[in-house]
C-alpha cells in the first residue's frame, strides 16, 4: 500500500487573479461596446461624454471602471489603464528574472506587486459595485480612490497573504471611497474647491481609521511572516542625468505604488493612443492632455533636481506628488496656457515633496507614509491652485494698465 499522501489543492496565487480579472474585464468590455453600447469602430474612439451619456449600459460602465485605474494621473481612459497594468506586469516579470533592463524595481523591490495590485483591483471592483449608483450624466465621482490608497499600503506594511489582500480590499471599498465621495460632493463642490482635494483627503482620513482598526484588531492583517514597510533598495547608484530622466518617467506610476519606468511607459503610451484616436476621450474630454503631461514631466524634473540630495540620502523622495495633484488640477481649473503649466510645475515641485516628507516623519511606524503624501496633495493643491488664479488676474490687470 502506498503511503503517499493525497495531493493537496493547488494554491491560488495573486497573479492568477490579476489575469482572470483582466480577461473578464477585457472580454466584457469589448462585448459591451459592440452589443450594448451599439458602437461601430471608425477612426474615432468613443469620447468621455459617451460614458456619461450611457452609464446604464455595460460598455460605458466598464469603460468607467477600467478608466479608474489611470484616474490618479487624471487620464481616465481604459487604454491608459491597460497600458499601465501591462507595463507593470512586464516590469514584475523582468524583476523576478533579474533582467538588466527592468528599471527601478517595481513596488520598491518588495516582491509584493502581485499581492498589491490584486488587492487594489478587487477593492476597485467592490467600490464600483457598492458606489456606482452615485454616478450620473451630470457629474464625476471619485470611485477610483481605493485603487491608489489603502489596499496597496496595507500589503506593503503587513506583507503578503490573502488575509491582508482581501481585508485591505474590503476596507478600501467600505472606508476610502465613501469618505472621498462625501468630501467631494459636500465640501469641494459647495466651496468650488478642486475635486482632487476631497478625493485625496478622503484617502488620508479613511486610511488612518483603517490603520487604527488594524492596530486594535491585528487579526485583520496579521500575516504569516510579518513585514516592515517596504522601502526601495539602496544600491550604489549614479545620480546623474540618466538616473534623473529615468526617475522622472518612473514618477508617473508612483501613485499606485509601482514606481517603474515600464509601467509609466505603458500608461503614457495608452493615453497618447487614446488622444490620437479621439482627443475628447481622455482627461474627461477636456482636450488638455498634452499640457497636463508637459506640466507633470516638468514638475517631476524640477523636484528631482531640487531634492536630489534627499534622493541620495534616503533612497526615495515623494517628487511624484505634483504629478497627481497640483499640476493637473491647475490646468483643469485655469487652462493649459504655458504660464499655468510653468507655475503649477514650479510651485508644486517646491512645496509638495518637502511638506509630505515632513508630515511623514510624524506618523507612527504602523501607518504607511502614503498618508502624509495624500495630505500634502490636498494642502498643496488647496494653496497653489487659487494662488495661480490670483497671479493670472494680477498679470492680466498689469497688461491692461500698461
Amino acid at each position: 500500500m502506498s503511503t503517499a499522501s493525497p495531493p493537496s489543492a493547488l494554491p491560488i496565487h495573486p497573479h492568477q487573479v490579476i489575469w482572470l480579472l483582466l480577461a473578464v474585464a477585457g472580454l466584457s468590455f469589448v462585448a459591451g461596446l459592440f452589443l450594448s453600447h451599439g458602437l461601430v469602430l471608425d477612426s474615432h474612439w468613443p469620447s468621455y461624454a459617451d460614458i456619461l451619456a450611457n452609464l446604464d449600459r455595460p460598455g460605458a460602465w466598464l469603460r468607467w471602471g477600467i478608466g479608474d485605474i489611470s484616474e490618479f494621473a487624471f487620464y481616465k481612459h481604459e487604454f491608459a489603464s491597460l497600458g499601465l497594468l501591462a507595463g507593470a506586469g512586464l516590469a514584475w516579470w523582468a524583476n523576478g528574472t533579474g533582467k538588466r533592463w527592468q528599471g527601478f524595481a517595481i513596488a520598491y523591490g518588495s516582491g509584493l506587486w502581485p499581492w498589491l495590485v490584486t488587492s487594489s483591483l478587487i477593492s476597485l471592483l467592490l467600490s464600483n459595485l457598492l458606489w456606482g449608483w452615485t454616478l450620473d450624466a451630470d457629474g464625476w465621482q471619485p470611485t477610483f480612490v481605493a485603487f491608489v490608497s489603502l489596499p496597496a499600503a496595507l500589503v506593503l506594511v503587513f506583507g503578503p497573504g490573502w488575509k491582508v489582500a482581501l481585508n485591505g480590499a474590503v476596507l478600501g471599498a467600505l472606508l476610502v471611497t465613501p469618505a472621498s465621495l462625501l468630501l467631494v460632493n459636500f465640501v469641494c463642490l459647495r466651496w468650488n474647491i478642486p475635486a482632487v482635494v476631497g478625493a485625496v483627503s478622503g484617502m488620508a482620513m479613511a486610511s488612518i481609521v483603517a490603520f487604527v482598526l488594524c492596530k486594535w484588531f491585528p487579526i485583520l492583517v496579521t500575516p504569516r511572516q510579518p513585514a516592515e514597510v517596504a522601502q526601495p533598495p539602496a544600491p550604489q547608484v549614479r545620480y546623474g542625468v540618466v538616473w534623473g530622466l529615468r526617475r522622472v518617467l518612473a514618477d508617473f506610476s508612483e501613485a499606485p505604488f509601482f514606481g517603474n519606468e515600464w509601467a509609466s511607459l505603458g500608461l503614457l503610451a495608452g493615453v497618447l493612443l487614446a488622444w490620437w484616436l479621439n482627443p475628447d476621450s481622455p482627461v474627461y474630454g477636456t482636450g488638455l492632455l498634452l499640457p497636463i503631461i508637459a506640466g507633470q514631466a516638468l514638475s517631476s524634473a524640477i523636484g528631482i533636481y531640487l531634492w536630489r540630495g534627499h534622493w541620495m540620502a534616503k533612497g526615495w523622495y515623494p517628487t511624484y506628488i505634483p504629478i497627481v495633484s497640483v499640476v493637473p488640477a491647475a490646468v483643469l481649473t485655469h487652462g493649459g496656457s504655458p504660464l499655468v503649466v510653468a507655475l503649477s510645475a514650479v510651485l508644486g515641485a517646491l512645496v509638495a515633496a518637502p511638506l509630505a516628507d515632513g508630515l511623514a516623519q510624524k506618523l507612527p511606524a504602523w501607518v504607511h507614509p502614503f498618508v502624509a503624501n495624500a495630505v500634502s496633495m490636498a494642502v498643496s493643491t488647496l494653496l497653489i491652485v487659487p494662488f495661480i488664479g490670483l497671479l493670472i488676474v494680477a498679470s492680466a490687470c498689469t497688461r491692461d494698465y500698461l
